[in-house]
């Protein structure tokens, strides 16, 4: 599995923190709710995940660990040298 660049991650999650900041000052602007949308989407596409607050979420949490504790989490099993293995092969 690949993993986006932590970087990244906290790029785009700033960025719809921001958006959904404005969404929430001004929820009758279309244009400020389309941009929202765009970057909500943008989040789901980088963590993998369907809905905007789930890839969040997400986000926050892969910012949080590092790559060893994200596999766990996600279920995966790594191989010493880092790389994911299969469920059930070491």
């Amino acid at each position: 599995m690949l993993l986006p660049a932590k970087s990244e991650v906290a790029r785009q999650l700033r960025r719809y923190r921001a958006w959904e900041r404005s969404m929430l000052a001004s929820p009758a602007d279309g244009g400020v709710r389309s941009t929202f949308e765009d970057s909500g989407y943008t989040l789901c596409v980088l963590m993998g995940k369907r809905c905007a607050r789930e890839a969040a979420d997400a986000a926050e949490r892969y910012l949080r660990t590092n790559l060893v504790t994200h596999a766990q989490e996600q279920g995966d099993r790594l191989s010493p040298s880092g790389r994911k293995t299969p469920s059930g092969a070491a």
